[in-house]
């Protein structure tokens, strides 16, 4: 039995503020970001460009730094940190997904999923590597190149370096932008698949409205500012 109590949130900004650029060119980007996003949910973010949503994921990432307010992720708060620290935190706590993939180019598949685990000290490395490239369907693909696979392969590498450290937060800046429908959705049931069935919190950013209603949540920014949550009768496959 449980005692009623509400688990905090993985995710908390409370007054986040931030700004990007100098002197006359600072563009105030985020303003007055106050959201809570529960443990296990997936979570879509939507709105127009230069609405604020990939810095969103990035403050939550801890790759920006909120200027002013709270950033606190899995418990630890984020705004005091060091750039050290900051590292830290995302090579236990958090996977990133980028639109880019973000692959270094003169390493395997095997090697670039590896490298989260050498940089943190993990023994056996390889071997926790090869069973996560078997786990997104790449086996076989282990020794190959990025510019060896197609866009969906090299996405899936990078699905699979995400989750090689079992962080319990997900967050993906636009996964299927550089990819055809059907690979976009190929990488999608991955992740929702992935996530699931690891009991992961997944945030992602998305340009695709239908993307984001399998989400159990849909945040809407607009202008820096979280204009709309929705929740969903029913969440994603």
């Amino acid at each position: 039995m449980t005692d009623g109590t509400v688990p905090p949130p993985i995710v908390s900004l409370s007054g986040v503020h931030l700004s990007l650029g100098h002197d006359a060119g600072r563009v105030h980007i985020l303003k007055g970001v106050d959201l809570d996003i529960a443990a296990g949910r997936r979570v879509g973010i939507i709105g127009p460009s230069g609405s604020g949503k990939s810095t969103l994921l990035m403050v939550m990432a801890g790759l920006e730094r909120a200027d002013k307010g709270s950033v606190t992720v899995g418990g630890s708060e984020l705004t005091g940190m060091s750039e050290d620290q900051l590292a830290r935190f995302r090579g236990g706590s958090v996977g990133i997904i980028f639109q880019s993939f973000h692959l270094i180019p003169n390493m395997t598949a095997l090697e670039n999923v590896a490298v989260p685990l050498e940089l943190a000290g993990v023994p056996r490395a390889f071997e926790a590597a090869r069973e996560e490239l078997a786990a997104v369907g790449l086996a076989q693909r282990t020794s190959h190149y990025p510019s060896q696979m197609s866009g969906g392969e090299q996405q899936r590498v990078a699905i699979a370096r995400a989750l090689v450290t079992r962080p319990p937060l997900l967050l993906a800046d636009e996964p299927t932008g550089n990819l055809d429908e059907t690979t976009g959705a190929q990488i999608v049931d991955l992740m929702f698949s992935a996530t699931r069935d690891r009991g992961m919190t997944l945030v992602m950013v998305t340009h695709d409205a239908a993307l984001a209603r399998r989400c159990d949540e849909t945040i809407r920014v607009r202008s820096g500012r979280i204009e709309t949550l929705e929740t969903a009768g029913a969440g994603g496959a």
